[in-house]
């Protein structure tokens, strides 16, 4: 049996990618929170801009805890992240168990070795929502898809920076989002992104926190080139959704 696809894992990595490919999201209405806290999010945004738009390529090594609905004891995994302009990424599971997800454009891979089995398929096919695609690819309309407001409580992370949180937009006619909204906390001084959780309307919630970042390393195509052997059994990718058109 095919392994199920961790579809909150590769919107995380596909979030991670974003900064480095496109800009970010509109604010929300300045109407709607304190005057101070609206420049602070409107300063942490302008700097995470320069820095991922000076970031070529980047890798990291990851923690993620996944809290599921109804049960009380987290799903903790770790391993490394690749991400490449354009469009390309690789989250490498190594513990508990070893899976490799790689995204490139459109084309995703995953690979099980304790099954033996590549799963192979398109992106635009199997993502439950249209917004980390859009992210992906660099949608025009990518300011429509998430407002940016203050995180509400204490909001804030290292060094005393405002946390961010995304809204996902509605949009007439898109089928239900599965994610409600994501909180992103950067590092002080670099503003690379040290910790996003994304909480799903389900009630689970998936947090990645990052570490020994590096960036502009000139990484090398091969590195996100899965080695598969000879042996492996490919697995076309199931069909969750409609075809979704990419953005011109």
């Amino acid at each position: 049996m095919v392994k199920k696809l961790n579809w909150t894992c590769v919107a995380g990595g596909v979030l991670v990618c974003a900064w480095s490919l496109f800009p970010l999201p509109a604010l929300a209405a300045e109407s709607d929170f304190d005057e101070n806290a609206l420049t602070e999010v409107r300063e942490v945004v302008k700097q995470l801009q320069a820095r991922y738009e000076r970031t070529k390529d980047l890798q990291a090594d990851f923690t993620q805890k996944t809290m599921i609905e109804g049960f009380e004891r987290p799903i903790m995994s770790s391993g490394k992240l690749y991400i490449k302009k354009p469009g390309r990424l690789r989250w490498n599971y190594l513990d508990p168990s070893v899976e490799d997800i790689q995204v490139n454009q459109d084309d995703i891979k995953v690979y099980v070795p304790e099954h033996k089995q590549v799963l192979v398929g398109k992106l635009t096919q199997m993502a439950a929502s249209k917004a980390p695609l859009e992210l992906l690819q660099g949608a025009a309309t990518l300011e429509e898809s998430f407002n940016i407001e203050p995180t509400p409580g204490k909001g804030r992370g290292l060094g005393g920076i405002r946390l961010l949180t995304l809204l996902p937009k509605s949009h007439e006619g898109e089928a239900e989002k599965s994610l409600k909204r994501i909180v992103l906390e950067v590092f002080p001084k670099t503003y690379y992104i040290r910790k996003l959780s994304l909480y799903e309307n389900s009630g689970n919630v998936a947090s990645f926190e990052f570490s020994s970042l590096q960036a502009n390393m000139g990484l090398s195509d091969s590195v996100f080139t899965l080695k598969l052997p000879a042996d492996v059994e490919v697995v076309k990718a199931p069909v969750l959704s409609a075809p979704i058109v990419a953005p011109k």
